[in-house]
């Protein structure tokens, strides 16, 4: 086998080369080899500098996945970060791609730190609810000061290699190739007579009250009822009053203190689902149809976002709308997009103007689409509408193009049987904004082919998307789910809770938005037309939501109209008291005396819900694993990340007492309150949904 870590020395320079890909992890094997370099080049009497690097596209990127839950073998990481620290000869490391986690803390331990252009330089141990437990919040403050290393341990966000520079978290940035230039550094210091400079010997950080405030307020909001970022900001603090010994201890008594809680197994479960969730049997080794040209048919808000999504991705877009005046708006839509884009830095100017002038061509004929690798249609949310689009394409488009629809609810299998190629039709569920949400439910229909299905996830891959794999059925995956647990609100509403007390609920368990905030943020009317689809069938227990209906007769469609459940000034919505009299007069008319709930209770009764019936998607294989639902929540719902998603939650919680507060529900509204057969099934084996994730 070839050695993940190898030592050879050019003139007097040593070079310690790491390659364990495909990033480079600092498995044990790494480790072990890193400290067996070091001892060749201390004992190597003709080398006097040594540079450490990683081959392939990164330097390190962190600890080795596979090994997390597994017992530490030593040499474990702080030990061989000391050991690099503590050589006599001065080492530089020389990163290029990514120096992240337990790699920027190697790089710490190095003596000198060059960058490469476009590296990436952090500490995201946060977004696994831990903290850098390799002496990252000890080091870095004494490289950066305080305020910086504040802002880097609890945000996790990367730093460029110009900012690290700044700051003094690297001493240089290269211009060439990584290896030559990282001589030509070492050959400069040489020259200088640069000794070994450990980050230990450098002065303790001062302390500054007022970043360490600042820091706790923003954390306070963005951050709300997360227990890493705080924990990450009070060990960086230590380093201003320890030395580095003793900051180390406090460093890892508080990395242990986030191993153990709740929050860092759903993050952990949450990090290992998104990587898992594209791995499927039927498409293993199916190769997917080339996609390099994409139609998009109408130009709306979520048209013109998923034609934003593809060209910021460089691929070609053909948009058809239905006269010019409507094509000439939808250019406008996906050129405000990007000059978005650029103003975030995502984009730059040039590339913006090549995406308009060269890669988006707008037309009113369908027969513009007759090149194109795979078309999406984005019309109106009607079978007969979509069937004729469908029509239409079958008609213009090349054999093997794959055809995509992209309904939130619409039975796909009805829509690939009504043309003569219902093998390329695929189901694309976007979430708008479709350029900015990174959830895509890939809807499988009853025949389409496993290249297709294939193509899709290539697709999502190549627009920076999560896909999640669906079956057919009203809602799919995430709707589906989504009108029960809403259901379970608006019952709850009518019972005696106010929409405004359900939604501080949810925000306080962790949820960006509660559902009636999120109703006026999509539109009271999207809504309304749902329940007006489903009104021929709706069973007459069901609890419609009157007030909701009310609301959208009076013209109150939420953020766009500026009142709905709430009043708004812009986007920051207060909750709107004649909501409150609406909802009074359904109670009345529906004979219902209010009673209290606490926010324990809406809390229980929402997640019930929502569990209950993925458990249902997931039975019926809607859903073919209980982790498929949990990314789906996680991208596309606002789930509370570290929550890990409702089925992680649920196993955290314990089936057994969820099943019991479902049993009790049920007493009282046993139309609505049916324990899912798998949810009863898990319990009677003593089993957890995770126990259906493997494979």
């Amino acid at each position: 086998m070839t050695q993940p870590v190898t030592y050879e020395r050019d003139g007097r320079i040593g070079l310690i080369r790491i390659d364990n890909g495909p990033v480079n992890a600092l498995s044990h094997a790494v480790r072990i080899g890193i400290v067996s370099a070091l001892d060749a080049f201390e004992q190597d009497a003709a080398a006097d500098i040594a540079i450490v690097h990683g081959a392939g596209r990164l330097f390190i990127g962190g600890a080795d996945i596979t090994e997390f839950g597994k017992p530490p073998q030593d040499p474990w990481l702080p030990e061989v970060i000391d050991r690099i620290e503590a050589c006599p000869k001065p080492v530089i490391a020389a990163l290029h791609g990514a120096a992240l986690g337990g790699g920027l803390e190697v790089a710490l331990g190095c003596h000198y730190r060059l960058a490469m252009p476009g590296t990436k330089l952090g500490l995201p141990e946060v977004t696994l609810g831990l903290i850098p437990g390799a002496g990252g919040t000890q080091r870095t403050p004494r490289l950066t000061g305080l305020a910086k290393a504040m802002e880097m341990v609890s945000s996790g966000t990367p730093v460029s290699p110009e900012d690290a520079l700044a700051c003094g978290l690297i001493d240089r940035i290269g211009a060439g190739a990584l290896v030559a230039e990282a001589k030509a550094y070492a050959t400069d210091l040489l020259e200088q007579g640069a000794p070994a400079r450990p980050v230990s010997a450098m002065p303790r950080p001062a302390p500054d009250a007022e970043a360490s405030a600042a820091i706790r307020s923003r954390l306070a909001r963005t951050a709300k009822g997360l227990v890493s970022p705080l924990a990450a900001v009070e060990a960086v603090e230590a380093a201003c009053d320890t030395d580095l010994r003793d900051g180390l201890a406090i460093e890892r008594q508080k990395f242990r203190e986030m191993m153990e809680t709740p929050q860092r197994e759903g993050l952990i479960h949450a990090f290992f689902t998104e990587r898992r969730v594209a791995h499927l049997p039927e498409i293993a080794g199916v190769a997917p149809r080339p996609v390099a040209r994409v139609g998009v048919i109408g130009g709306g808000t979520m048209g013109a976002g998923i034609a934003t999504a593809a060209l910021l991705r460089g691929l070609s877009v053909t948009l058809i709308e239905r006269d010019a005046a409507a094509a000439a708006k939808a250019r406008d839509t996906i050129g405000g997009n990007l000059a978005a884009a650029v103003k975030r830095g995502k984009l730059s100017e040039a590339m913006r103007d090549t995406a308009l002038s060269q890669a988006l061509t707008t037309a009113i004929s369908y027969d513009a689409l007759s090149d194109v690798d795979l078309v999406i249609e984005a019309v109106f949310e009607d079978m007969s509408v979509k069937k004729k689009v469908f029509a239409e394409l079958d008609r213009v488009c090349k054999p093997g193009a794959v055809l995509a629809t992209n309904t939130s609810y619409l039975d796909i299998n009805e829509i690939a049987a009504s043309i003569s190629r219902p093998q390329d039709v695929v189901g694309l569920h976007f979430f708008s904004p479709a350029h900015v949400m990174k959830l895509l439910e890939v809807v499988v229909a009853d025949k389409t082919a496993p290249e297709v299905t294939a193509t899709a996830f290539a697709l999502a891959k190549t627009l920076g998307k999560v896909a999640v794999r669906a079956g057919v059925c009203d809602g799919f995956i995430g709707n589906r789910i989504l009108s029960h647990y809403r259901a379970a609100a608006d019952r709850m509403v009518l019972a005696g809770a106010s929409p405004f007390q359900i939604d501080a609920a949810l925000t306080d368990f962790g949820f960006a938005m509660g559902p009636y905030a999120v109703a006026d943020l999509a539109g009271l009317d999207i809504g309304f037309l749902t329940r007006q689809r489903k009104a021929a069938t709706r069973d007459p227990q069901d609890v419609v939501p009157v007030w909701a209906d009310a609301l959208y007769h009076l013209g109150r469609l939420g953020q766009k109209t500026g009142r709905g459940y709430y009043i708004y000034e812009g986007r920051q919505g207060t909750p709107d008291p004649e909501v409150d009299r609406l909802i009074a007069e359904a109670r009345a008319d529906a004979g219902i005396t209010p009673r209290s709930f606490d926010k324990a209770e809406i809390v229980r009764r929402y997640m019930a819900a929502m569990v209950n019936e993925a458990a249902r998607v997931v039975d019926e294989g809607i859903a073919q694993r209980p982790l498929d639902v949990d990314v789906t929540l996680l991208s596309g719902y606002g789930f509370p990340r570290h929550r890990g998603g409702p089925m992680k939650w649920a196993d955290m919680q314990g089936l057994e007492s969820l099943l019991a507060d479902i049993e009790g529900f049920a007493q009282e509204d046993p139309f609505f309150w049916h324990p899912a057969p798998l949810l009863m099934r898990l319990v009677a084996q003593n089993r957890t949904f995770d126990s259906l994730n493997a494979g």
